[in-house]
């Protein structure tokens, strides 16, 4: 839906044609979520079978322009007040990932979670630097300030959701070895003789990290959570934890 209002946003300053609005969709965003001219095309044809959008004229080159109508206004401000709705969460593939390595055959989870954790640290540090750009563009207050502004607020988001991201990573590691402590030593517990005990361990321990986690590596990791975006853990992109 973000496409949609965000084309209806766009044509609220005046009319448009397809690329211009894919071109000032691309602009205001950054490039984070590049659209092509299929993709504008088709939302557009939606947005006019719902009434939403009309088309008027051409323009000087005869490209094809669209407008806004009062229905796709009011839509538009139905958009703007109405917040966005958490409670049916898009699908997130690493969350899947990380459920699915659970007790996977032949998969350490530890590795998993280190190979995503430098992939992540690598993601916020571009954003960071990104977000410089950002800033040094607004700070300069050129012609495009408005959308400098906008892809500045989009670099931030991600910078936080990647931050958010390594803290998860660093927990998860943290709760699969405390599970997998916990259920050895209820194992030692209630095993009858030291080779129950051995079977008991050893299996919760694959259940829970699929290959086994050791205790290494998890307290480097763990610092990750509160470190500013310019400065998160130095070594994390060249090896495992």
């Amino acid at each position: 839906m973000s496409i949609r209002h965000g084309l209806l946003a766009l044509l609220e300053r005046g009319p448009r044609y397809g690329s211009q609005l894919r071109t000032e969709f691309e602009s205001r965003t950054g490039s984070t979520w590049p659209l092509n001219v299929g993709q504008v095309y088709t939302t557009l044809s939606r947005l006019e079978r719902d009434g939403m959008v009309t088309q008027g004229g051409e323009d000087a080159a005869g490209h094809a322009l669209y407008a806004i109508t009062d229905s796709g206004r009011a839509e538009l401000r139905t958009w703007f007040e109405k917040p966005v709705d958490r409670t049916s969460p898009a699908r997130d593939e690493l969350a899947i990932k990380l459920a699915m390595a659970v007790g996977a055959p032949g998969v350490d989870i530890r590795n998993v979670i280190q190979s995503q954790r430098r992939h992540t640290v690598k993601a916020m540090q571009d954003y960071t630097r990104l977000k410089a750009q950002a800033l040094v563009a607004v700070e300069s207050g050129g012609a495009r300030e408005r959308d400098d502004v906008a892809w500045l607020l989009v670099l931030e988001q991600l910078i936080f959701q990647t931050e958010a991201e390594a803290r998860w990573l660093d927990h998860c590691e943290s709760r699969l070895i405390r599970l997998s402590a916990t259920a050895a030593d209820t194992g030692a517990a209630t095993g009858a003789g030291a080779g129950a005990t051995t079977g008991v361990t050893a299996r919760a321990g694959a259940e829970v990290t699929a290959g086994g986690t050791s205790g290494a590596g998890v307290t480097a990791g763990a610092g990750a959570a509160g470190t500013p975006p310019g400065a998160v853990r130095p070594g994390a992109d060249s090896a495992p934890t």
